[in-house]
């Protein structure tokens, strides 16, 4: 403190604080830009969409005539492919971050991998698909069905969940590990019982995080050939399919301006989805935050 001149501090002080309070405008504007922004585009997506939200909505397939179009191709078909991605995602994800942060030697090979999986992460979505349609369906010939499609969003998703999952593992505190191994438990007994608890919260984040981008993404989809317009239901893994992006793409494509509320009202039904899947991940953070 003897080091600090007062007088020239106090002869800054008035500049510098004029500068905090500048910044300090210039973020608020940012947010509240960016917060009107999506309060005109929520307002104008319930305006539109809420009045074609009922049951028949629910009920009918997609149709060339506005007011019976429905989404139940689309919806079950988004829930089919959850079904393909998530296992298969958290499964990889999770088992691969393991052996990275657990049993992985520590030196150039494995910083290298963890460097390209971050790396992927950053990859478009489009690349993906592109990979996609040349190992699931065409190599495999797959085709366009569930399973080739569940495939092609696992591996665009699959970065994501490895990189949330290690930073998670990563933040376990070392006493945790080290206690566990005092009480004569094996290393494979700490990980179970001790790390991936406690490292749950971090974990189901960034895996809900990244399979709300996989119900979400279109382009993948599109590049594997997934079709807009069915009017039937999926009963195998290899049936084709249609799911909620694509729909409301092919709705907003339409010249009828009818169609764009219907896309509004897809639009309010991909938005409940992801809100529900969010508030499941919330809840079990929560609860098990409490316990750890």
């Amino acid at each position: 403190m003897k080091l600090i001149d007062k007088t020239i501090v106090a002869k800054k002080m008035p500049i510098r604080l004029v500068r905090n309070t500048i910044l300090k405008g210039l973020f608020f504007l940012a947010t509240t830009f960016g917060l009107l922004v999506l309060g005109i585009l929520l307002y104008r997506i319930f305006t539109q969409g809420i009045g074609y939200l009922d049951w028949d909505f629910f009920q009918n397939f997609a149709s060339r005539r506005p007011e019976e179009a429905g989404i139940k191709a689309a919806l079950i078909g988004s829930i089919w492919l959850m079904l393909v991605v998530a296992p298969v995602a958290l499964l990889l994800g999770l088992g691969t971050a393991i052996y990275l942060e657990e049993y992985a030697k520590k030196n150039w090979f494995t910083s290298f991998i963890k460097l390209n999986i971050s790396n992927l992460a950053g990859v478009p979505s489009i690349i993906f698909g592109l990979l996609g349609l040349t190992i699931f369906v065409r190599a495999l010939a797959l085709d366009r069905s569930v399973l080739a499609a569940g495939l092609t969003m696992s591996l665009l998703v699959l970065p994501v969940i490895i990189v949330a999952a290690q930073e998670a593992i990563r933040s376990v505190p070392r006493e945790l590990r080290e206690a566990s191994y005092g009480m004569g438990a094996t290393k494979w007994q700490t990980i179970v019982r001790v790390v991936l608890p406690a490292a749950i919260p971090g974990i189901l984040t960034g895996s809900i995080l990244a399979l709300s981008r996989a119900v979400g993404e279109t382009a993948p989809l599109v590049v594997v050939g997934i079709p807009m317009f069915i009017a039937f239901l999926p009963k195998t893994v290899f049936d084709t399919f249609t799911v909620l992006p694509m729909q409301i793409y092919n709705w907003t494509s339409r010249p009828q301006e009818e169609f764009q509320s219907v896309a509004a009202a897809g639009i309010l039904v991909l938005l409940f989805l992801l809100i529900f899947m969010n508030s499941i991940a919330v809840f079990i953070r929560n609860k098990f935050q409490k316990r750890y």
